[in-house]
Parts: C-alpha cells; sequence; structure tokens
C-alpha cells in the first residue's frame, strides 16, 4: 500500500503483541530507534521517519494519516468500548549543527527525539493488541519541526485535531534521570522566548546596553558535567532556586544589541521587557513579535501522572523548578488542552550526566529507557482513556 500525502488510510493487517513493551519481538524497538538514529533530519526534512512510522502504524492496524504541517504523521486507534479521546505526542526530527553543544558538522539524534519516536510506536503498538480491552480512542502524534518550534502550530493550522479532537494530550521526552526513573513537574514545564534588537547610536553604547541586560541574567548556562549535576540536584528541591529565573544572552555587534532570553514563570515577560527598555533609554528596541509561549504543565494533570506512575511501582521524582536552557512547542498543545509532559530517564549506570544531556556531543542514552518508556505511557493512556 502507497502511503500519500494527506491521505486516511485503513486499517491494515494486524500484528500481533509479541513481546512486553508491544513489538513483534524482545529487540524490535531497539531496532527501530538505531534505524532512525542513523537517518536523522531536521525540521522540515522528516520524510524517511515520517514512513517508517507510517509503515509501522498501519501494521499495528491503525488509522493513519500523513502529511500534516508538513511530514506530520497521525495514527488513530479505537478501543472495543466508548470512552474518552486522548492524544500522545512524540516529535521526530533532529538537532541541526548549531544547536548543538559545542556545535556539529551534521545533523544528529542529540535531544532523543529517536528514542520519543520509538516511545511512541511501541505504545501505540501495545495498546493495538489491547484494543478489545480498551476504552476509548487515541490519537497519536508523530510531530516535525520541533527543534525550530514551528511544527506544533503547523500541525494544529492544519485542522490536526478536527476529525478526533482529544480530551487531553500527553508527551514524554529524555532526560538526565537514571535510566527507568520519571521525573514530573506539576505546576511547572519549560520556559518560553523572548527576543529583540535594540539599535544604539555607536558600538560603545551598544556594548554598555548589552552588558547591562545581560546582568539582568539570573542563572547561566552550565560549563561543565559538575553544573550540570548541581541544576538537575536543584530541580528536585523544594523551594528550588529554578522556581524563577532569567536565562538571558545579549550581545553587541557594530550599534546593535541581539537579545534573546528565558523567564519562568512567563507572566515575568512584562517587567523584564519594562527593563529592557529602561536600559535601552531613548533608542527603540524592536521585539520579535510576543513572546514564544512557555510549556506549562497544570497542577492537576501533572500529579495525576506522578500518582499513576507512584501507584505502577516505578520510580518518581518530582521536580520543583523548571529546566532554564529548553524550549518545546509542545508548549502550543497544553495551551488548547490539558495534558501531561514527563521526563524520561535515560542516564546509563556509572556514566557522566553530559551522556544524557540533550543536545550536547556526548548524548548517548540508555536503550533500556524504550521499555520503560512504552510500559509507562502504555499503561497511562489506557487508564486516560477509561477516565471520566
Amino acid at each position: 500500500m502507497t502511503i500519500t500525502r494527506r491521505a486516511v488510510l485503513g486499517a491494515a493487517a494486524f500484528v500481533p503483541f509479541l513481546g512486553s513493551v508491544g513489538s513483534r519481538n524482545p529487540e524490535d524497538l531497539i531496532d527501530l530507534r538505531r534505524d532512525l538514529h542513523a537517518h536523522p533530519e531536521a525540521a522540515g526534512q522528516e520524510q524517511y521517519t515520517a514512513g517508517v512510522v507510517a509503515q509501522r502504524l498501519l501494521a499495528a492496524g491503525l488509522q493513519v494519516t500523513t502529511g500534516i504541517g508538513g511530514h506530520g504523521v497521525v495514527g488513530v486507534l479505537h478501543g472495543a468500548r466508548r470512552g474518552r479521546t486522548v492524544a500522545y505526542r512524540a516529535d521526530i526530527d533532529a538537532v541541526p549543527p548549531a544547536a548543538q553543544f559545542p556545535a556539529g558538522p551534521v545533523t544528529a539524534h542529540l535531544c532523543g527525539h529517536d528514542i520519543h519516536t520509538t516511545v511512541g510506536v511501541g505504545v501505540a503498538e501495545a495498546l493495538a493488541r489491547q484494543r478489545r480491552a480498551l476504552q476509548g480512542s487515541f490519537v497519536f502524534v508523530f510531530q516535525p519541526g520541533e527543534e525550530n518550534l514551528t511544527g506544533a502550530s503547523a500541525m494544529l493550522a492544519d485542522h490536526l485535531f478536527d476529525r478526533n479532537p482529544p480530551a487531553e494530550i500527553h508527551a514524554l521526552h529524555c532526560a538526565p534521570f537514571p535510566v527507568g526513573q520519571f521525573a514530573v513537574m506539576p505546576g511547572f514545564g519549560l520556559a518560553g522566548l523572548d527576543r529583540a534588537q535594540i539599535t544604539l547610536p555607536d558600538a560603545a553604547t551598544a556594548q554598555s546596553v548589552a552588558a547591562a541586560v545581560s546582568a539582568l541574567g539570573t542563572v547561566q548556562f552550565p560549563q561543565g558535567t559538575a553544573d550540570m549535576e548541581r541544576l538537575i540536584a536543584d530541580l528536585q528541591q523544594p523551594g528550588s532556586p529554578l522556581a524563577e529565573f532569567v536565562f538571558m544572552r545579549a550581545s553587541a555587534s557594530g550599534a546593535t544589541v541581539s537579545l534573546a532570553y528565558k523567564c519562568w514563570p512567563e507572566q515575568r515577560y512584562t517587567a523584564i521587557r519594562q527593563e529592557i527598555e529602561r536600559l535601552a533609554g531613548p533608542a527603540a528596541v524592536a521585539w520579535a513579535g510576543d513572546p514564544f509561549p512557555a510549556m506549562v504543565v497544570g497542577e492537576r494533570e501533572g500529579t495525576a501522572v506522578e500518582r499513576y506512575l507512584r501507584r505502577a511501582a516505578r520510580s518518581v521524582t518530582r521536580l520543583h523548578g523548571s529546566i532554564p536552557f529548553n524550549g518545546e512547542d509542545f508548549a502550543l498543545f497544553l495551551k488548547r488542552l490539558p495534558g501531561t509532559y514527563t521526563f524520561l530517564g535515560v542516564r546509563r549506570p556509572g556514566s557522566t550526566i553530559d551522556t544524557a544531556y540533550p543536545h550536547f556531543g556526548a548524548f548517548d542514552p540508555d536503550e533500556r529507557a524504550i521499555a520503560h518508556g512504552v510500559h509507562a505511557m502504555a499503561g497511562w493512556l489506557a487508564e486516560r482513556g477509561r477516565s471520566r
């Protein structure tokens, strides 16, 4: 069967569930991840990944739609009994060279999207195997263009949820916690982004203003593994120093200052903009539109997934702050629907933290995290399909 753009495809032959994580055999999902890892695609170029995902969903008997918002793929699974419609999102693009630390030579899967995609496929296959016992419907969203924050808006503009409007949406992301551990963040999330340019009378004034604007920052990008360890430890402490922050980057080039910053909570954008305009003096500040929104996990929803994970006897930690350096266009889905965003630990025992920290060149996640992610999210979605 040929997959065509915007074609809604009927269920293909049902593939039996063979194994505890919803794959054809115990190594199948790891093989899938390695295949995707070997074919990294930048935002807007995800043809190969989209094709692989669509074929797997078809083989599991889902209804599949391709070409949503670019190379987005959506698979729909209906349980045998009526219930709620629940969505699950996985991002499918890779990290471009300029967004890697240090800057890399080629686009590469250094953010774990290959694992996210694999977990999403595994969850879909696991639930498909159990469809006769399932309540509700499940919409699996494989989203392109996350790294440049364009994919969610493109899919929404392309009427993503018109056919099967969900009551809520959920997602998972790799993070530098021990493999098998999950991290939840009720009331917290990931900061948005605000950007501007200021044109000053001369280069000396621009340098002075850039220094003053930079001083608004309260946190710095980690300079090594010790800083990363401290950041992760801080996040897990009640009253975390990362419960409120400004992460500022400002630089002068000639008479122009370019700045980009993140803050938490996002209500602080108004006050920070006012302070930047004060520091700019009579010079005009050209804002790049409204700030990109923060991704905020609701207190109720975040607590619900925490309760579920603890009941399932899994290792769970609660975060009491937000990571200052990451953005996430899943924010646009959570602006429209309630839902959750859970971190999946991918750090190998005995490894340094940079091997599990997204966007770093040393990123080398423990593939055993895939099974943990599939087990957890398949059970969570099944429960949410039953919820009233």
